[in-house]
């Protein structure tokens, strides 16, 4: 590379999850204000690339409202930054067929929009249409976007142009054994290595090469309520293996704690604002990239500015909870839309009938929302202090269709019964979707 050639920089991002209700709240305010600061951030760090990865939207019908927040964002972007590449695809909680719709109209506007993957009449994948040209300001192609949506089990299980090669390639035997590999994982992994062939073969002399993806990768932190399984709990992880040296960052989607796997080429940002109470302790980030030439020159991590705090009491005694909230530090002169958002948990020794009249009556007056009122009973059941209560809001389907059938039936469900479980419940979502 020419040594008075700039860098090209790109702005790593991902799980917006647009359209969110937090118990039953929206929260376009606090995706507004994300989504200015990205904007300004976006000119005043000079990107030359904006990589969304997966969960644009949080249902795969979102609200008119949510739409609009991405849209707009889109035209305002690309009228303050007309160079800048956007390049979006698609979460495991978005419409595949719905994140495309707009796409003609969005490559006007420099952006690229990938909902899902396709093939060709002979079974292969057609890997030239996710593979992204990422420009500088000139307009010159300085890198390869390898735009992979997220992968539901019908796209990739069953087709011609995965062979049993590409399935043994791909490593997904290393947990299940020669005879009981899993299709899913196997066709995920092939569909990757296809992809990196075709952009190898694409790329020219220092043009860099970058990856992004909407996927679990084995080993990576996964938060404590607020992300979806996809598809198979733990079993449809990924290895980091699967994304050579020769790939200079890897910018991936789904888990909402900002963090790398293995190395610092390969990233989650995280979502840019807490989604979950759960998500309260850890900052909230974008990822800016610096590429020279066909290597990654660093990695450096934009803070985002939280607009509406979120406060998590207890879990404690009644008593000692009421002390916390009458301590609480609150700003009368805040919009009523920016009062932080309050989660409040109880240790009972039984029922407490006036428990909420205490709680509201210990916030009349205050610029605080109270969102959830989170009781235990740990004496009653012989917990230890401080231990978690499940309840059927943390199990989620997959577990909670494991605990009936072990009730049912007096013994664990098999890999197998889980399995089928998981892809007939992926089908419901596939439907909804294409609906």
């Amino acid at each position: 590379m020419d040594a008075a050639e700039p860098a090209l920089k790109l702005i790593h991002t991902s799980d917006w999850h647009l359209g969110q209700t937090f118990h039953g709240q929206e929260r376009h305010v606090e995706h507004q204000a994300f989504l200015a600061w990205l904007l300004e951030t976006l000119i005043a760090r000079q990107a030359d690339a904006l990589l969304v990865a997966g969960d644009l939207f949080d249902v795969v019908n979102p609200s008119l409202k949510a739409q609009e927040l991405l849209y707009d964002f889109i035209v305002e972007a690309h009228q303050r930054l007309p160079a800048l590449d956007i390049v979006l695809i698609a979460g495991n909680h978005d419409s595949g067929n719905r994140v495309e719709l707009p796409a003609p109209l969005m490559r006007r506007l420099n952006t690229h929009a990938l909902g899902r993957v396709h093939w060709r009449d002979g079974g292969e994948l057609d890997a030239e249409r996710l593979l992204v040209p990422l420009t500088d300001a000139e307009g010159a192609t300085r890198a390869w976007c390898l735009a992979l949506p997220f992968l539901r089990p019908a796209e990739v299980t069953g087709r011609t142009g995965l062979t049993a090669k590409d399935s043994e390639s791909s490593g997904a035997n290393d947990r299940k054994g020669a005879n009981g590999r899993n299709d899913y994982v196997a066709g995920i992994s092939a569909v990757h290595e296809q992809l990196i062939t075709a952009a190898r073969d694409k790329r020219q002399p220092d043009q860099a090469l970058v990856a992004m993806s909407h996927a679990h990768l084995r080993g990576a932190a996964v938060s404590e309520g607020s992300e979806r399984p996809i598809v198979i709990g733990g079993e449809e992880s990924l290895s980091a293996s699967l994304f050579p040296e020769d790939i200079a960052y890897v910018a991936l989607g789904h888990l909402h704690r900002p963090q790398q796997v293995g190395e610092p080429r390969i990233r989650y940002s995280g979502s840019p604002i807490p989604l979950d109470f759960s998500e309260v302790d850890y900052p909230h980030q974008v990822v800016e990239v610096t590429l020279e030439g066909d290597a990654l020159a660093g990695t450096e991590t934009l803070p985002i500015p939280r607009s509406v705090a979120l406060i998590r009491l207890g879990p404690a005694d009644l008593d000692s909870v009421l002390t916390e909230l009458d301590a609480l530090e609150d700003d009368p002169e805040l919009p009523a839309e920016r009062w932080p958002w309050l989660e409040v948990r109880v240790d009972l020794d039984g029922p407490q009938p006036d428990l909420r009249g205490r709680i509201d009556a210990a916030l009349e007056g205050r610029a605080l929302r109270l969102l959830r009122i989170h009781t235990r009973y740990p004496k009653a059941r012989g917990e230890a202090p401080g231990s978690r209560r499940v309840t059927l809001g943390s199990l989620g389907p997959q577990a909670l269709f494991a605990r009936a059938w072990e009730e049912e039936y007096g013994e664990p469900a098999d890999d197998q019964v889980k399995r089928d479980f998981a892809l007939l419940m992926q089908d419901v979502m596939d439907a909804e979707a294409d609906a």
